[in-house]
């Protein structure tokens, strides 16, 4: 799917069309050089993690290593998210029957006791680490290593037109949400922090969520 077309099916449903702002092209090649460098380092450093992680996925559940799922972009644009798989390979058919169930206010489903994860996919939920391989996604310039998180093409059909102004940063693995309490955080005021980091986004911010995510990490608040 093309971004005018992504663009058009967020339009369609009634809400404004998220604008493009031109940026700084300086402080835009910085932030790229700093996800590339980063994250160059990063895979090198968690290769055993991530191998060791395929091959506990693998051995213990049915189904493949890897989910890739659609997500919105910045502007629109759709493209396939990487995760390790954490949930069972039935997750896509059973999400709606416990889309009443959602622990979390607002369009964003999360469970505590989300029936459909694995018994590997706890742990690493609960570490983060099924979110690696989204590193990947890094690399050919869909996602940063800090900006909002990307969303699921129905969540963004039922955003507001304060809520898709989210949409003009590009994603990112972390950001203001997840150092500050992830999924304990509501959707209103996760949509607060991230139209915030898109109007001030800069290196030392960046830098800054970096460091913290670290402690978010390692605590595990809101993560599940």
């Amino acid at each position: 799917m093309t971004m005018t077309s992504d663009v058009n099916f967020v339009s369609q449903k009634g809400h404004n069309r998220p604008t493009r702002s031109k940026g700084r092209p300086v402080a835009a090649a910085t932030k790229r050089l700093l996800d590339i460098s980063l994250t160059l380092t990063l895979l090198m450093i968690a290769a055993p993690l991530l191998i060791g992680t395929a091959v506990a996925i693998k051995t213990t559940s049915r189904g493949p290593v890897f989910f890739r799922q659609k997500r919105v972009g910045r502007y629109g644009k759709t493209f396939r998210m990487m995760k390790f798989r954490s949930m069972h390979i039935d997750a896509e058919e059973r999400r709606a029957a416990l889309l009443a169930t959602s622990d979390r206010d607002g369009v964003c489903f999360k469970q505590k006791d989300d029936p459909r994860i694995t018994r590997v996919g706890r742990f690493i939920r609960r570490f983060s680490i099924d979110e690696l391989p989204q590193l990947f996604n890094v690399l050919t310039g869909e996602m940063s290593l800090v900006g909002p998180r990307p969303a699921l093409p129905e969540e963004v059909a039922a955003y507001s037109p304060r809520a898709l102004k989210r949409l003009e940063a590009l994603p990112g693995l972390t950001g203001l949400w997840q150092v500050s309490g992830r999924a304990d955080i509501d959707f209103d005021r996760m949509v607060e922090m991230d139209i915030a980091y898109a109007r001030s986004k800069s290196l030392p911010l960046d830098l800054m969520l970096l460091a913290l995510t670290f402690r978010a990490v390692v605590s595990g608040r809101g993560a599940y």
